[in-house]
């Protein structure tokens, strides 16, 4: 089956080279200028490749209006090279960020490594599905609904980003135990080697955001020189 890319980026001087270097791949590409065309068009696609900055809007606004209703794999393509516009972009679910100028043959490379973490992640969320008894699975202050593709804290429903449910789901079935990234990053389906291994804590203090509006306690834990472990039933701060 062909894969299908969507490539939204309005200067022609990036885009024919990365066209050339994808299609080269046997990648079908269609290219766009417009945040409204990706818009109307991303459903179609197996990858997103976003610019940040465009005529008509902006790929991180983009980004999350896709994100409502879709988790396909998205990679920002920008000159903004701050560490901050790099978290946002990841914070909103992007899958990877490369800052121009870039190699075309290193982002096919990044293209090939996402499309098979998708397969993988895609797997990991089938397993987790077919496993959790009667759909629902409680652990402490969580509840897991698998064919929901859910995980509820206190009883109301966390707003998790495709990673973080594939991350918190491992956390879920290795409750108290010190996990390395390299440990989080094969739990979610992820090569070790794709160079993903810092952004795990950027997804880690996404959640820890995200279940602070629900419960004042603390579940994600770090362990200093080895990793994160969680607690399902949660840590009073004094």
């Amino acid at each position: 089956m062909t894969i299908k890319i969507l490539l939204l980026e309005d200067e022609s001087a990036i885009a024919d080279p990365l066209l050339y270097s994808l299609q080269a791949e046997g990648f079908q590409v269609q290219w766009v200028q417009l945040v409204q065309q990706a818009l109307v068009d991303f459903s179609q696609h197996d990858l997103l490749i976003l610019d940040v900055g465009l005529p008509d809007g902006n790929g991180f606004e983009l980004c999350k209006q896709i994100r409502r209703s879709s988790e396909v794999p998205v990679i920002f393509l920008t000159a903004r090279s701050s560490e901050i516009d790099r978290v946002v972009g990841l914070e909103i679910g992007a899958d990877d960020y490369v800052v121009k100028p870039f190699s075309p043959r290193e982002l096919v490379a990044r293209v090939k490594t996402i499309l098979k973490r998708s397969q993988r992640q895609q797997a990991v969320i089938s397993a987790v599905a077919n496993t959790a008894p009667h759909n629902q699975e409680n652990r402490g202050d969580f509840t897991l609904l698998a064919a929901q593709v859910q995980i509820q804290l206190l009883q109301q429903p966390l707003a998790l980003t495709a990673l973080e449910y594939r991350l918190l789901c491992y956390l879920l079935q290795h409750p108290s135990q010190v996990l390395s990234r390299e440990q989080l990053l094969q739990g979610c389906g992820v090569a070790v080697e794709a160079g993903y291994d810092r952004n795990i804590d950027t997804h880690i203090k996404s959640l820890r955001a995200k279940m602070r509006q629900l419960s004042p306690k603390s579940y994600l834990l770090t362990q200093r020189g080895f990793g994160y472990s969680f607690e399902p039933a949660g840590i009073h701060n004094d």
